[in-house]
């Protein structure tokens, strides 16, 4: 497993990260499956509180209890649950971010937490009163470092401008190339890490039945897949080229996979194991699917 450095953060993150969301159920199964990832040579867990309503933290807590030095541990904060259980409503105040981050701790089992992300955010946000509640954190010592998960070039910037995040979360894969447009850049040249969310498209480009996908076509979408599937070959499998189209550009981090079972996990290791695409193997990628623009949050 390769390992890179957090943005400015003292971090040190595998290049294939474990999302954390689709565990669900058996906690001793859940543990199995993270410790066997850790074994590998995983070391971030990405979480949030909203996950089963605070219940991913908890397996992952209960998972990496006693073994909290050898993991990175990654949780979200900003989307409050109503009392009455209907839903939840974005809240990024200093009072609020300062209240759930206690019950994070306790649900995680640590008194601190290594990447602590904002789980959205927009433009209309009291943004300097948000950055004020991480910055306090970090003093205490609750919070490592921090980070926003993001797709908004507009959030992004105020961010890179007005705080000190290490890292961005932000879906990015051979459908979704929007990142490439002007984020993926400016995040680079500030010495800010990318954490990659969804690099298989729901599964559209791995296994799952195609579908058009954000403003792709479903005929785009297919094209893409198979072009996947062309590049893979005999001797890989489309998950790992999937992986491997986002894991190869340099502004990337790392790749958090969703994982909920041992293939799974094994797609994962695979794909931080092979070697980089070619410079054919991207162009031919790239040439199936035309990239897509942000229309809003420009």
């Amino acid at each position: 497993m390769k390992y890179k450095k957090l943005g400015k953060s003292e971090l040190e993150v595998s290049q294939v990260s474990f999302g954390c969301m689709s565990l669900e159920g058996d906690h001793t199964e859940n543990a199995a499956l993270l410790h066997k990832a850790l074994d590998k040579g995983i070391n971030l867990f990405d979480t949030a509180d909203l996950y089963q309503q605070g219940e991913n933290e908890k397996t992952v807590g209960k998972a990496f209890n006693g073994m909290r030095d050898k993991v990175v541990l990654a949780t979200k904060v900003g989307n409050q649950m109503r009392p009455d259980g209907s839903g939840w409503d974005w809240n990024p105040t200093k009072a609020y971010i300062l209240q759930a981050v206690e019950e994070s701790l306790k649900r995680l089992q640590t008194d601190y937490i290594d990447l602590y992300q904002l789980h959205g955010g927009t433009i209309e946000d009291p943004i300097d009163e948000t950055i004020e509640a991480f910055e306090l954190l970090k003093q205490q010592g609750k919070i490592r470092a921090y980070g926003i998960s993001s797709i908004r070039p507009n959030v992004i910037r105020e961010y890179v401008k007005r705080s000190h995040i290490v890292s961005v979360m932000m879906q990015y894969s051979l459908l979704d190339r929007r990142p490439e447009e002007s984020c993926l850049g400016l995040l680079q040249e500030n010495n800010i890490g990318v954490l990659a969310r969804g690099s298989y498209a729901q599964g559209l480009l791995v296994n799952k039945p195609v579908k058009a996908y954000l403003t792709l076509s479903e005929e785009e979408v297919k094209k893409a897949a198979d072009a996947v599937k062309r590049v893979a070959g005999n001797s890989r499998s489309a998950a790992e080229v999937a992986a491997r189209y986002v894991i190869d550009n340099p502004a990337i981090t790392s790749a958090v996979l969703g994982i909920r079972t041992n293939e799974q996990l094994q797609d994962a290791l695979q794909a931080s194991e092979a070697s980089p695409l070619n410079k054919e193997e991207k162009q031919a990628l790239q040439q199936a699917v035309p990239p897509i623009k942000y229309e809003q949050h420009r």
